[in-house]
């Protein structure tokens, strides 16, 4: 290789980062939020109820922006408190929740 060959590199950014859906709060309708855990997660009955009453959890991650704001819908409208965040980088540390 002479002096005059040189090596280029790229870093790729993804134009969508993955994203998370937590479960922050069940609410007074746990019925109802435990059947929605079981839809967005595809869980059975008895471990959707479980997520459901350890929370806060996270039940999704590495989705898109778009699939985490629909299970968020799909919480909220059970009486649950939820939210999508972007999941962070590797190596990277989450800030602790207030």
């Amino acid at each position: 290789m002479s002096d005059e060959d040189s090596t280029e590199s790229y870093t790729l950014l993804c134009d969508d980062p993955s994203h998370e859906v937590v479960l922050v709060d069940c609410g007074p309708r746990e019925m109802d939020v435990i059947l929605a855990v079981r839809k967005v997660t595809g869980q059975s009955l008895w471990h959707s109820r479980v997520l459901a009453r350890q929370a806060p959890v996270t039940l999704l991650g590495g989705l898109s922006a778009c699939r985490a704001q629909s299970a968020v819908a799909v919480l909220q409208s059970a009486g649950a408190r939820a939210e999508w965040r972007q999941e962070p980088e590797p190596g990277e540390h989450a800030a602790p929740s207030p």
